[in-house]
């Protein structure tokens, strides 16, 4: 039998090599870096019920492992210029948590080790340079000159994916101005800060910008919002983060720093997910790319995993062409939803400024004010078409 190729060994690629498993089909898993790579940052911080739910079903006992090493709050606050407007604490949660949270290259790690226990072979420092496919198998050829061939390829090599490329597959969609800061930060021990996400709206301590911090395993990540005129290295670069830390976490933090890098928003969709001879499926961020609040990357590219490899272990081209309009339709959802959050980050008309200005004064009277300025910035998560999985 032909084993089935995936590219690339980030979260998503290595979810499908292991519902591919689950499936009992061959893999072979080809990722353009060395084996042994670093990979430094949060990156993807949280792994949602559905996510966790979908790996369970992959390979029994990985949720456990990775709920067991996350970590989950019960507490969400809001704040606004200083003044807390929302605060909410849930009971433990029961198994599977609503969600855990850790950083990628935990998450990694485990899936890493999952894949190895479930007889997925991987290939290191091998870089895609072709890709040809026909109606009975695929060749994806290396820049080394080594060759694999499979009966299907899923593609998810990210957001610069050299198959897509190879395919000719457009992306479609918009990008935002300015940027948002993102910091990784070790804990104090002993001296951990209080186990709750905190989104603060134009925080005074620096300058009326907007910031949110996420506890993880060992830390917590900071997020600042940068308006369209600051520059990147003002706020954005190691030093910079030093400066304004404390006025939002605290002192002792500025030689605590894990990571810092800075992202721009980007809402993209692939024109297609498959290829016309629907061999080849798009999955993660090689098929998609949204801002990061919501949480729907890296979880929706693990749903699009698991469909990916459903279809190809159905073994038709009806099934492989379903999977590409549901998992599109999924990421149109997506999108959609992270455009409503950003036009709540980034108002660009006054009015959105004077709502979120009255829903503030109006909390302490009206709870459901304080409720709409916790939920706004992360987007709608319901209401989506059933072909787009509820949420991711």
């Amino acid at each position: 039998m032909s084993p089935v190729i995936v590219v690339g060994a980030g979260p998503v690629g290595m979810s499908a090599a292991l519902g591919l498993r689950a499936h009992g089909l061959p893999v072979t898993l080809l990722e353009a870096d060395p084996q042994g790579r670093q990979r430094p940052g949060s990156r993807a911080l949280f792994v949602h019920k559905e996510t966790l739910r979908l790996l369970e079903d992959m390979r029994p006992g990985l949720a456990a492992r990775i709920a067991e090493h996350g970590r989950t709050w019960q507490t969400k606050r809001t704040l606004y210029r200083g003044r807390e407007v929302y605060a909410r604490t849930f009971p433990p949660p029961s198994f599977p948590p609503p969600f855990t949270s850790l950083r990628q290259v935990d998450t990694e790690r485990l899936l890493l080790a999952a894949c190895e226990a479930a007889g997925v072979e991987f290939v290191w420092d091998a870089r895609v340079a072709a890709v040809k496919a026909t109606d009975t198998e695929v060749v994806v050829s290396g820049e080394d000159g080594r060759a694999w061939t499979g009966s299907h390829v899923i593609a998810a090599d990210g957001a610069r994916s050299a198959v897509r490329q190879e395919l000719g597959i457009p992306m479609e969609g918009t990008s935002s101005a300015g940027f948002h800061v993102v910091v990784d930060v070790a804990d104090i021990p002993g001296a951990e800060l209080p186990l709750e996400r905190v989104f603060h709206y134009e925080h005074p301590g620096v300058g009326g910008r907007s910031v949110m911090r996420v506890p993880f395993t060992g830390g917590f990540q900071v997020d600042l919002q940068c308006r369209d005129d600051d520059r990147q290295e003002s706020y954005g670069t190691e030093s910079a983060v030093r400066e304004w830390l404390p006025a939002v976490v605290g002192q002792g933090y500025a030689e605590r720093i894990l990571w810092v890098s800075t992202y721009r928003f980007l809402r993209k969709v692939a024109a297609d997910f498959t290829d016309p001879r629907h061999r080849v499926l798009l999955a993660g961020e090689a098929a998609h790319l949204f801002p990061p609040f919501g949480a729907r990357g890296m979880n929706s590219g693990i749903a699009d995993a698991a469909a990916a490899a459903a279809a190809v272990a159905a073994g038709t081209r009806e099934a492989v062409a379903q999977f590409a309009t549901d998992r599109r339709t999924a990421a149109l959802f997506n999108s959609e939803a992270a455009g409503v959050a950003l036009a709540h980050l980034r108002p660009r008309r006054r009015i959105v400024k004077a709502k979120q200005r009255a829903a503030a004064t109006l909390a302490p009277v009206l709870p459901w004010c304080g409720a709409w300025l916790e939920h706004a910035p992360y987007g709608p998560r319901h209401g989506s078409p059933a072909s787009a999985g509820r949420k991711y």
